[in-house]
């Protein structure tokens, strides 16, 4: 979402550790899916393009709103951009719990949750129909209080930079930077399919507001996790990849009955209402010891990880 472009010294880290990454996978018997990772790099190029074409828009908006505040906090104070950080970090944690839990949003995030294997690539597997959904205005109000657009924007985009590097397998546990940061730990978690990680794990570079809210859960050595959706998508089509979840919406709501049944299929928790979903049995990852290891079924009403 952010209009701001990457540094060259991101691109560079995120290239370099791709290929480290690639090169550890393959030596530690893991494997590595490039056509996986074709997919998400079609992925990536749409989402780029459709970024363009709303960041204009979004910008605008965003610009409006401060146009208007009552108060307009100076982007030279520190403080300014030590405060803005929480809030950042507060409003994407309820942003990204809302994608999860409102179909309307989830139909864009859960192209982000499709990849069947956990790696650094996987975390620019992303929507290219964010933007069109709304789920950006949720940022409007710390504008509207006095935040510059570029603070909120330089924020949320350094908040979606570092959870690119917590999107791996290689990195096991950071000892007590687990208990206030967002690690590789806690986000494998999050991509999870089983039914006690389902929707947990919500945090960008934080994870204090899962603790308080009550939705963290921590990774366990007797819960390997199972990545992907839990109607999982074979598909490496960018196209199915991006459109499946909302031909799924609209299938749901062109059988709907009644408006509460189309509200629901519309702006109901994913799975609510829906047609039942086939179970399936995947292996789990192979993070964990083989002796940890066992099957990953869920069952067939869950629809998000």
């Amino acid at each position: 979402m952010s209009v701001l472009q990457p540094s060259i010294f991101f691109i560079l880290a995120v290239i370099t550790l791709a290929i480290a990454e690639y090169v550890w996978r393959l030596r530690s018997g893991r494997g590595y899916d490039l056509a996986a990772l074709s997919g998400t790099v079609g992925t990536w190029v749409g989402q780029a393009l459709m970024r363009g074409l709303t960041a204009g828009a979004i910008g605008t908006v965003m610009l409006f709103a401060f146009s208007v505040a009552p108060v307009q906090w100076p982007v030279a104070d520190w403080r300014v951009w030590l405060i803005g950080f929480f809030l950042v970090e507060f409003v994407y944690y309820w942003q990204h719990r809302f994608s999860h839990t409102i179909r309307w949003f989830w139909a864009s995030h859960a192209v982000h949750h499709s990849p069947n294997e956990f790696t650094l690539p996987a975390a620019i597997r992303l929507s290219w129909t964010g933007g069109l959904t709304g789920n950006w205005l949720i940022y409007v109000p710390l504008v509207l209080i006095g935040f510059h657009p570029l603070v909120v924007f330089t924020l949320l985009a350094t908040n979606l930079q570092y959870q690119y590097f917590i999107h791996t397998e290689a990195v096991r546990q950071l000892g007590p930077l687990e208990w206030v940061l967002n690690t590789p730990s806690h986000h494998r978690v999050h991509h999870g399919s089983n039914p006690d990680y389902l929707d947990k794990n919500f945090g960008g570079v934080l994870i204090v507001f899962d603790r308080l809210f009550g939705t963290f859960a921590p990774e366990r050595a007797d819960e390997p996790v199972v990545y992907g959706l839990t109607a999982p998508l074979s598909s490496n089509n960018p196209f199915v990849i991006a459109f499946h979840e909302w031909g799924n919406l609209l299938r749901d709501l062109r059988s709907s009955r009644s408006l509460r049944s189309a509200l629901v299929a519309l702006f109901g928790r994913p799975g609510a209402g829906a047609p039942t979903r086939q179970t399936f049995d995947r292996p789990p990852s192979p993070l964990l010891s083989v002796e940890t290891q066992g099957s990953g079924q869920v069952p067939p009403t869950s629809t998000g990880a």
